[in-house]
């Protein structure tokens, strides 16, 4: 079943070094009404992000040279209010959640992600935002960190 399109075209950047998964997920976020850029890396996507206003940022864990809750700390430090989901295929082994990565939602790569990530976005879109508080307050430090390292 095709989920029904939202009703403005909200601005996605999509981040992950796979371009397999680039591709799927921009066109099942397309589908659903997306307008939708994408990055191979961390840099590249710091870059886009700074350049353009995104409603939500969807990024994979691990990438090389910066990996996903890198990437999530550096953009709460531009804009702590950032709407970020992070996808992962190794959600349990690392326990990745919301408190220790500063994500606003963890998606585990499944079977079942195309339809999470969908209600996810929606669900993201419509909440009032307000940043998330990692555990031991590290979203409070990564919004005073110097970018430049």
């Amino acid at each position: 079943m095709k989920p029904a399109p939202l009703s403005t075209a909200p601005k996605i950047l999509l981040v992950d070094d796979n371009r397999d998964g680039l591709v799927v997920r921009r066109l099942l976020l397309e589908e659903a009404g997306c307008k939708v850029e994408t990055a191979d890396c961390g840099k590249e996507a710091l870059d886009l992000f700074l350049s353009t206003s995104f409603d939500v940022v969807v990024t994979d864990y691990r990438m090389p040279q910066m990996n996903g809750t890198e990437l999530i700390t550096r953009l709460r430090a531009l804009k702590p209010e950032a709407r970020i989901i992070l996808l992962s295929g190794f959600v349990e082994p690392l326990g990745l959640n919301e408190q220790n990565t500063g994500a606003d939602a963890v998606i585990a790569k499944s079977f079942s992600e195309p339809v999470q990530l969908v209600r996810c976005v929606r669900r993201l879109l419509n909440a009032p935002r307000k940043p998330p508080v990692r555990e031991n307050g590290e979203a409070r430090r990564a919004s005073r960190r110097n970018l430049s390292h």
